[in-house]
């Protein structure tokens, strides 16, 4: 079932999510929802958060972006083919490397796209969708998405990491957002 997106303005948003065991209700058809509402929506990445669930849990599939590059562009990504996964209590073990920009979006801030500084790679310690243990470093644009759905578990979002000039500069955009007046090829619940 396609669930709605949780839109910019919504307090769910900017919560700090709660990890959750293997009793959770019907996770698994959680999960099978946020996979078919993450690709109807044409995204990479979706946070619970995002479907209006306060739970430590998201999707990524960078795998489109990386089977999207010509031989040229993802050569600048060694050593990363992308995954398709779900990260459950996610918590970043490290960071590392240089910063470096990238073009980010988010569903729930629609038609909003900046440059977004982040370090080249994250370690990560997760669960599952089975509740196995892991472990794993990610690089590259896989790290990237990873980062971005990590933030929303963390009540935050990408605009957070903006300067305040170009905060300033998408201010009327993130208003609208906030009162309805987007217009998106998916279905969006906006805070009253």
């Amino acid at each position: 079932m396609i669930l709605p997106i949780v839109a910019y303005g919504h307090p769910v948003l900017r919560k700090m999510c709660e990890d959750i065991t293997p009793e959770y209700p019907k996770l698994q058809e959680l999960l099978a929802n946020m996979w078919e509402t993450m690709y109807a929506s044409s995204g990479v990445g979706l946070a619970a958060p995002q479907i209006n669930r306060p739970i430590r849990l998201f999707v990524v599939d960078s795998e489109q972006i990386i089977n999207s590059l010509d031989e040229e562009e993802r050569a600048e990504y060694p050593g990363d083919n992308g995954v398709k996964q779900v990260f459950i209590n996610a918590h970043i073990v490290e960071t590392a490397g240089d910063e470096w920009a990238y073009n980010e979006g988010c569903l729930s801030i629609p038609k909003v796209r900046e440059d977004v500084y982040r370090p080249e790679s994250l370690r990560l310690r997760y669960v599952d969708e089975n509740f196995q243990p892991r472990e794993q470093t990610f690089t590259g644009i896989t790290a990237r998405v990873i980062f971005h759905e990590y933030d929303h578990i963390d009540g935050k979002l990408f605009i957070d990491h903006l300067k305040p000039l170009k905060r300033r500069m998408i201010k009327g955009k993130l208003e609208d957002i906030v009162k309805g007046k987007v217009s998106v090829d998916y279905k969006m619940v906006f805070h009253k």
